[in-house]
Protein backbone atom coordinates (compact mmCIF):
# COMPACT_ATOMS: atom_id res chain seq x y z
CA UNK A 1 0.00 0.00 0.00
CA UNK A 2 2.11 3.40 -1.18
CA UNK A 3 5.18 1.37 -0.29
CA UNK A 4 3.95 2.09 3.22
CA UNK A 5 5.05 -0.87 6.06
CA UNK A 6 2.90 -1.34 9.29
CA UNK A 7 5.14 0.57 11.23
CA UNK A 8 5.09 3.67 9.15
CA UNK A 9 1.13 3.33 8.93
CA UNK A 10 1.02 3.02 13.00
CA UNK A 11 3.43 5.98 13.34
CA UNK A 12 1.13 7.90 11.33
CA UNK A 13 -2.34 7.10 13.03
CA UNK A 14 -0.50 7.87 16.24
CA UNK A 15 0.12 11.68 14.75
CA UNK A 16 -3.43 11.70 13.63
CA UNK A 17 -4.65 10.41 17.07
CA UNK A 18 -2.76 12.82 19.14
CA UNK A 19 -3.58 15.84 16.66
CA UNK A 20 -7.53 15.13 16.40
CA UNK A 21 -7.85 13.42 19.00
CA UNK A 22 -9.61 10.45 20.24
CA UNK A 23 -13.36 11.85 20.05
CA UNK A 24 -13.05 13.07 16.46
CA UNK A 25 -11.70 9.76 14.99
CA UNK A 26 -14.54 8.35 13.88
CA UNK A 27 -15.88 11.26 12.20
CA UNK A 28 -12.73 11.30 10.26
CA UNK A 29 -13.07 7.40 9.25
CA UNK A 30 -17.05 7.96 7.93
CA UNK A 31 -15.68 11.01 6.05
CA UNK A 32 -12.99 9.13 4.56
CA UNK A 33 -15.21 5.82 3.92
CA UNK A 34 -17.70 8.18 2.34
CA UNK A 35 -15.32 9.71 0.23
CA UNK A 36 -13.66 6.69 -1.02
CA UNK A 37 -17.27 4.61 -1.62
CA UNK A 38 -18.07 7.95 -4.03
CA UNK A 39 -14.80 7.99 -5.81
CA UNK A 40 -15.25 4.21 -6.43
CA UNK A 41 -19.03 4.81 -7.74
CA UNK A 42 -17.48 7.63 -9.80
CA UNK A 43 -14.73 5.08 -11.65
CA UNK A 44 -17.35 2.82 -12.09
CA UNK A 45 -19.57 4.80 -13.52
CA UNK A 46 -17.02 6.08 -16.00
CA UNK A 47 -15.57 2.53 -16.57
CA UNK A 48 -19.44 1.88 -17.60
CA UNK A 49 -19.77 4.49 -19.56
CA UNK A 50 -16.50 3.83 -21.80
CA UNK A 51 -17.98 0.43 -22.32
CA UNK A 52 -21.45 1.26 -23.76
CA UNK A 53 -19.20 3.70 -26.05
CA UNK A 54 -17.63 1.09 -27.53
Amino acid sequence: MFGLGLPEILLILVVVLLIFGAAKLPEIGRSLGRALSEFKKGTQELTEDNKTAK
